[in-house]
């Protein structure tokens, strides 16, 4: 099979064949830590890697979550064109979001901190697409979406405090 958008669809169906054959191949189970820099600075570390969240010059978390949300749609839009054999000229995810800060600097009885509303647009040049690949293209964004489905839904978050 040939390599597009620089991904080999070989690998992305072995892949999807062996999750087909046993789902437990797709769990996944990350642990990252967040040490605090000083001031609004976090230093993110999740295995041998290191990112640095809030502080002088960084995105901020609430910036971070469109962030990770924008990045993975690109991600997730490049890897369905590979697999569809779609070439990609570029590719981006614009992403804006409202949230109220009341909550989070502890005004009592205000609406919760997070986002209220994200908005979206995939900015894709794939100029051999046809509206059948665009079409796919987007009901992957809306269904298939790891941040976005879980900024989409409650997710059960369980807190310990030591």
């Amino acid at each position: 099979m040939p390599i597009v958008n620089d991904m080999k669809q070989e690998t992305l169906f072995s892949f999807k064949d062996t999750v087909e054959a046993d789902s437990t191949k797709a769990d996944r189970w990350p642990t990252v830590v967040a040490h605090w820099d000083g001031k609004a600075a976090s230093r993110i570390q999740f295995e041998d890697k290191e990112a640095h969240i809030g502080g002088r010059g960084e995105l901020n978390p609430m910036q971070f979550v469109l962030a990770a949300f924008a990045a993975c749609d690109v991600d997730l839009v490049a890897m369905h064109a590979t697999m569809i054999g779609l070439e990609v000229d570029s590719l981006r995810v614009e992403a804006s979001g409202h949230f109220n800060v009341q909550s989070y600097i502890g005004l009592e009885n205000k609406p919760g901190s997070g986002y209220d509303q994200i908005s979206y647009k995939v900015i894709l040049d794939a100029p051999d697409a046809t509206p059948e690949q665009i079409a796919y293209l987007v009901e992957r964004c809306e269904q298939s979406s790891p941040v976005g489905d879980t900024l989409a839904r409650n997710v059960s978050m369980t807190l310990e405090f030591s």
